[in-house]
């Protein structure tokens, strides 16, 4: 089972999201909150083993569920976030992600009408891994290409992949989504760092954050 504390301030999205996850036979919601303090409260008192916080709140509505997620990282690495937001902003994500790609996800709320997204995402942070929505990750992708940049010169089948990649999917994902082999995703994804000039990395977080943090360098 999976433990979970929840903090959103707009009652309707809160109540949407806990009714969605009660549907859940491997999901346990032990809070539910409203503003930064009863959140903090809720994770001292229950230790979950992933949050899901909006990322602005009372009081300050600002980067609330950021400044969570990065003292978690600190006091409680086992602990995973999810982040929730209305803005497909990539500098939301990036700084979510700037201590580490592990056990974090960031989905627009829009999601929580998509049966299966969130508690997808919860699965994934739970078992140490990363999500981050397509919409931020297609942001991301036209706004590099919107410059002269490496990406201009990636294939349609290697831009699809890198935004595949950058949402967290591994290569066995990534094979059975285009219904090839994963040698010849291994084969593409050899292709696209060496054009963008990345180092090759095997773990899938470290894939993640450095695909994201070169898409969103200016």
């Amino acid at each position: 089972m999976i433990r979970v504390v929840l903090a959103e301030d707009n009652y309707l999205v809160r109540e949407g999201v806990l009714r969605l996850l009660q549907e859940e036979d491997d999901i346990e919601v032990v809070a539910a909150c409203e503003d930064l303090p009863s959140l903090e409260r809720a994770i001292d008192e229950h230790e979950p083993d992933v949050v899901v916080t909006d990322i602005r709140m009372p009081p300050d509505n600002s980067d609330e569920g950021i400044q969570v997620a990065n003292r978690l990282r600190a006091a409680s690495p086992e602990t995973g976030v999810v982040a929730l937001s209305q803005f497909a902003e990539p500098e939301y994500a990036l700084a979510l992600l700037a201590e580490g790609a592990e056990r974090r996800g960031y989905l627009l709320k829009d999601r929580v009408s998509e049966a299966g997204e969130i508690p997808a995402a919860i699965r994934e942070v739970a078992r140490g891994g990363s999500v981050v929505d397509s919409r931020v990750v297609e942001a991301l992708v036209g706004a590099r290409t919107a410059r002269s940049s490496p990406v201009d010169e990636l294939t349609p089948r290697e831009r699809e992949t890198l935004e595949q990649m950058a949402q967290g999917k591994t290569n066995a994902a990534i094979a059975a989504s285009f219904v090839i082999t994963e040698r010849s995703v291994e084969k593409i994804v050899h292709s696209i760092f060496q054009k963008l000039g990345l180092t090759w990395q095997e773990d899938i977080n470290r894939r993640v954050k450095a695909v994201l943090l070169y898409l969103a360098d200016g």
